[in-house]
């Protein structure tokens, strides 16, 4: 046998399939295994979509009846919590700690709302969803303590004598810190503060043996500050707070009130009002809302599916329109690919 022969059946021989290409494995990776390819006839598709439709409106019409049965009251309170002296230069008012902060709104229950009621508090115009923000703050601090301070929390790490802060990261030193007493009658209303955050992060993100030290303790002072006896896994204003918002307008429960409140009552409601909004022209509002089983109030959801379902009648409509003026014959099934034999049998 000469060379070149040689080399072409050491060729044809490293080019030799091997074993596992007619295995299941094989012919699954090629998609060569048997699979359902639907013929999708005028017939299947008007009435498909004609399912969609009939499925969706119901739906959403009920998804809509959920919401509006959810009682709900907002009230934005930024512009009138300022003084009368200070309107037009509410940055001053805000950063004079000898003024006082305190204000009061009244505000009148239109609907019966049945325990339990659950008070937001509503940002607007705040983006806690910029990148540095989001990124400044180590979730290994949080878990077990200062020794894990990172460089991700510039510029919030270090105080102004060198020492860890706990929590570090703009995201915690910009803590909401407004706080809401509510009178009804001449009756006190208490908020329950407790279980406002999710169970998973105080169990599994937030350090039972983490304390806060040096926070807010420097020149450079941002929002609320917390209590240093109090672990951070106890720390629940400072846990909700730290669950960032995907959009510019948000609202982050601040307590839940676990008795009814009855229609036509006037509601008095004490806020301080700490947090600097004005510096970049955001909004507050304090809101109280029922729930049901879809969560609050929200009509998108119940929306979208009559829209959707109604565009799926819609075209289910033209498309029998259509099938009828203009039919066209069916080929024949067995002509598709996935049904012709392979030529090699």
């Amino acid at each position: 046998m000469d060379e070149a022969s040689t080399s072409a059946s050491g060729g044809a021989a490293r080019r030799a399939f091997p074993q596992a290409r007619s295995g299941v494995y094989y012919r699954f990776t090629q998609q060569n295994l048997p699979a359902w390819k639907p013929a999708m006839t005028p017939g299947c598709l008007i009435a498909t979509f004609l399912i969609i439709g009939i499925i969706f409106v119901p739906f959403g019409l009920f998804c809509l009846q959920t919401s509006n049965h959810v009682a709900e009251i907002s009230r934005r309170y930024d512009a009138d919590c300022v003084p009368n002296a200070y309107r037009g230069n509410e940055q001053a008012y805000i950063k004079d700690s000898s003024i006082s902060k305190n204000c009061t709104l009244e505000v009148k229950v239109l609907d019966h709302m049945r325990a339990p009621i659950y008070v937001y508090y509503e940002l607007e115009n705040f983006y806690q969803n910029h990148r540095r923000y989001v990124k400044s703050r180590s979730d290994k601090q949080l878990r077990f303590g200062a020794k894990y301070t990172a460089e991700s929390c510039s510029p919030i790490q270090w105080d102004d004598n060198g020492f860890p802060i706990v929590p570090c990261g703009l995201i915690a030193w910009s803590l909401f810190n407004d706080t809401y007493d509510f009178t009804y009658g001449s009756k006190e209303i208490k908020v329950n503060r407790k279980n406002i955050s999710w169970k998973s992060d105080r169990e599994h993100k937030f350090g039972k043996n983490v304390f806060p030290c040096n926070f807010q303790n420097g020149s450079f002072i941002g929002g609320g500050k917390l209590d240093p006896t109090v672990p951070l896994s106890e720390q629940e204003d400072l846990i909700v707070w730290m669950r960032t918002s995907a959009l510019p307008k948000f609202r982050k429960l601040y307590g839940v009130i676990e008795e009814d409140l009855r229609v036509d009552e006037t509601m008095t409601i004490l806020i301080r009002n700490n947090y600097n909004t004005y510096t970049f022209g955001g909004k507050k509002s304090i809101v109280l809302s029922t729930a049901s089983w879809l969560g609050g109030k929200n009509d998108f959801l119940g929306y979208a599916y009559i829209v959707t379902g109604s565009m799926s009648i819609f075209m289910s409509i033209l498309f029998a329109l259509i099938h009828v003026k203009y039919p066209r014959p069916q080929g024949d099934p067995n002509c598709l690919s996935w049904n012709r034999k392979n030529s090699n049998n």
